[in-house]
């Protein structure tokens, strides 16, 4: 696991501004800052690199950042930042909402969109930055959840702030933990954002064909590895119609047979993080890809890598 370390400390007081501008740019993306007295700015800054997620923890003295258009056009990934404070309220402003975030809470906030983000007072806050594509695996439209305030003070939202406390002490040489933590503190986010689903977020969907939707995605999930698994099997063991099953997925840009062969590509993906040793032909059948060739296209085309080129990635983590 890397750790990084970057302070104000050793920096003359005329170049803070600007190397603080660059830790920034380097750690989340490119953001406009505006100091209060960029001379006597001072700021901490540790991120660790755990897997596809890395975690900061960001030490400074009042502070304002801005995503601007100009930041945008040169983006090539979509990201999220999940920002917690610790010390002392944030205010927030993306896409029309403006939130104030108390300690015991936490926000989300879209790379791809411009945003203003701030804080009067000296303040602590963990960062989780995570690109969408990795969150929208775990979670369906993961941006109807930026600009809110997350109740971090009971139940999962508690511990995934709690898991972002743990995780920044944790050892420099645990690496290959750090990897599988980090994936499962996205599963937690994922589940904790879930359940602060307010009325009507569904839009045209009521809650009972959303309450189906979810049941037909949790078979899929726990049958991946069913040679039986087809668009058939979800609907008779969800007690639907195929028809309605299908109308159910155009809700999500989706057929059932496309959601059903990229959760099995995510699984088999994490299996080849996980498992170094067990032979490619070997997990490719085991999640219904009958042809290897096959398999590392579909694989190539939805993550950028080949899983040989995933595994040896991973084993580098």
């Amino acid at each position: 696991m890397d750790i990084t370390a970057h302070s104000t400390a050793l920096t003359a007081p005329a170049q803070r501004a600007a190397h603080w501008n660059r830790v920034i740019a380097e750690t989340y993306f490119p953001l406009h800052l505006t100091y209060r007295d960029a001379r006597s700015f001072t700021g901490t800054l540790e991120r660790r690199e755990m897997g596809q997620v890395s975690l900061s923890r960001l030490c400074t003295e009042p502070l304002q950042y801005e995503r601007l258009p100009d930041h945008i056009s040169h983006t090539r990934e979509e990201e999220y930042l999940v920002t917690i404070p610790r010390r002392s309220p944030v205010e927030f402003h993306q896409l029309g909402r403006q939130v104030r975030c108390d300690p015991g809470g936490f926000i989300l906030e879209r790379g791809d969109e411009p945003y203003r983000f701030s804080y009067g007072a000296a303040n602590e806050l963990t960062v989780l930055k995570i690109s969408k594509r990795m969150l929208a695996e775990k979670l369906r439209d993961p941006d109807r959840f930026c600009a809110r305030i997350i109740d971090a003070g009971s139940g999962l939202p508690a511990l995934f702030s709690a898991m972002m406390g743990q995780l920044q002490v944790l050892p420099e040489t645990e690496a290959r933990a750090a990897a599988i933590l980090g994936r499962q503190t996205v599963e937690v986010l994922a589940l904790a954002l879930e359940g602060n689903t307010e009325d009507g977020e569904a839009g045209v969907r009521t809650a009972v064909r959303a309450g189906h939707l979810r049941r037909a995605e949790h078979v899929i999930r726990q049958n991946l590895s069913n040679t039986a698994l087809s668009p058939e099997y979800v609907a008779d063991a969800c007690g639907i119609s195929k028809r309605y099953l299908h109308e159910l997925f155009s809700d999500t840009n989706k057929t059932v047979s496309q959601f059903i062969r990229e959760e099995r590509l995510i699984a088999a993906r994490d299996v080849i993080g996980a498992s170094r040793h067990l032979p490619m032909a070997e997990i490719a059948y085991r999640f219904g890809f009958s042809d290897q060739a096959q398999f590392s296209r579909l694989f190539k085309a939805l993550f950028g890598l080949t899983p040989t080129d995933w595994r040896r990635q991973a084993g580098d983590a």
